[in-house]
């Protein structure tokens, strides 16, 4: 593939079970890629100032056509690129994967540029809900509509 190619994605999903970014990065990467850029959104022990103990994602029943519209308007903005992308829905722990991203092109700047892009318009326009179960007993509802 040259650098006028179309881009593609190869995965965009919702997924109730463990992602992981190398899985993403070894379907986005091809032999023609010479830069692969992941992002992992891992869920941390802290927010605020206050201790987290686990969070619970919870999505828009159409949340599936929602990454899967965002993966292709990257693509679409970026030509040469492959896509792959996951965010996670359900319980999870201190440590697991909530988003695994991975973009590969012929070219780092694009790559980069792409991975970041994708990233934020998900976490902008993703129809999912974050419930933060603090070390206090408290909990918080975020979300990004």
């Amino acid at each position: 593939m040259s650098d006028n190619e179309p881009s593609a994605v190869v995965l965009a999903s919702i997924s109730d079970s463990a992602i992981s970014v190398t899985e993403h990065e070894e379907l986005a990467g091809c032999d023609w890629a010479g830069a692969v850029v992941s992002f992992a959104g891992v869920v941390r022990n802290h927010d605020g100032g206050k201790g987290v103990h686990r969070l619970e994602y919870e999505g828009h029943p159409q949340a599936g056509q929602f990454i899967t519209d965002i993966a292709n308007k990257v693509a679409q903005d970026y030509r040469g690129v492959r896509i792959a992308v996951t965010h996670r829905v359900g319980p999870l722990e201190i440590g697991d994967t909530a988003l695994a991203a991975a973009v590969a092109s012929a070219h780092r700047a694009e790559a980069f540029a792409a991975c970041a892009q994708l990233v934020e318009d998900i976490k902008a326009n993703l129809p999912i809900w974050k419930n933060q179960f603090f070390a206090d007993g408290t909990e918080e509802w975020l979300g990004s509509l």
